[in-house]
């Protein structure tokens, strides 16, 4: 892309129709998906209990990983959940177990209260809207995800897992500079590890 304006242009375009495939694929096979997540697990990535997973609560038609979640939280992992602390700001992640109630913001998302540890996570299972061929996930636009792994990055490993039907796999995502690429993608046909 030549400018950032124009690569700002080919995401919010690619959005539009992501979010479109998103929604007929989690219509036809999101409650199966959800089923094969949990099945795979994460141990194809090389980490195990009691590594700290950062997960998320599905919210529209995101895929949903609340099984999987689960079986991790059974398997001795721990789990965290990320926090909005505030725009153009890292995420926070803090410690969840199935049960423990959340709090409901902005966009219907739920997150830990202020009172929930907090964690740096060893594994980020990341929710978006595409992914293309080189590891690349386009996400919302708020950077959210983008700023956290950089963040994490810089301070510690962390092994990053865009989770999607494989029907949001695209070409090309559109990418700047700052966006972070994934290390895994797993969806209901099986994990992908993406080239260095």
């Amino acid at each position: 892309m030549s400018s950032d304006a124009s690569i700002s242009d080919a995401k919010a375009a690619l959005r539009k129709t992501a979010k479109a495939v998103r929604k007929q694929a989690s219509a036809t096979h999101r409650a199966t998906a959800a089923q094969m997540f949990a099945k795979y697990g994460i141990g194809f990535a090389g980490v195990g209990a009691p590594a700290i997973v950062s997960g998320y609560m599905p919210i529209g038609d995101e895929a949903d990983i609340s099984d999987l979640m689960e079986h991790l939280a059974r398997d001795g992992f721990g789990i965290a959940l990320p926090v909005m602390v505030g725009k153009g700001k890292p995420l926070q992640f803090r410690r969840w177990r199935p049960g423990d109630v959340l709090d409901e913001v902005q966009w219907r998302i739920r997150e830990p209260g202020e009172t929930a540890e907090i964690v740096a996570p060893d594994v980020m299972l990341c929710p978006l809207l595409a992914f293309d061929e080189a590891g690349y996930r386009l996400g919302y636009g708020g950077g959210f995800y983008d700023r956290s792994l950089a963040e994490i990055r810089a301070a510690k490993p962390v092994i990053t897992i865009g989770i999607a039907f494989d029907e949001q796999k695209v070409d090309a995502v559109p990418r700047d500079a700052y966006d972070q690429r994934l290390d895994w993608i797993l969806t209901p046909s099986g994990a992908h590890k993406f080239s260095a």
